[in-house]
């Protein structure tokens, strides 16, 4: 089992920036990928970028160039680094993390963009 506890989220301007982080815990070792999804209201939830254990990095289109996904093996832990942000950023963003046989999810963190 993984446990995935995401913080960080919260009001920004358009423009603005913000920072996520997720920090898995249980059978780590057996992660390969970690990555962040997002969901707005409705819409289904989407792929936001993606990290794996060898460093292998892919962005949805949409954030390419203003979000940066970088992990801390040592801490478990990866963030998400959102700049420029639109108001079409706003929405619930989760952290995923995926084993051989199971994917985990965390519980999401609010981000809006608003002025």
């Amino acid at each position: 089992q993984v446990q995935l506890v995401e913080s960080g989220g919260g009001l920004v301007q358009p423009g603005g920036s913000l920072s996520l982080s997720c920090v898995a815990s249980g059978t780590v070792a057996r992660i390969y990928v970690m990555g962040w999804y997002r969901q707005a209201p409705g819409k289904q939830r989407e792929l936001v970028a993606t990290i794996g254990n060898l460093g292998n990095i892919k962005y949805a289109d949409s954030v390419k160039g203003r979000f940066t996904i970088s992990s801390d093996n040592a801490k478990n832990t990866i963030y998400l680094q959102a700049s420029i942000l639109k108001p079409e950023d706003t929405a619930v963003y989760y952290c995923q993390a995926e084993t051989l046989s199971a994917a985990y999810w965390g519980l999401g963190t609010q981000v809006t963009v608003s002025s």
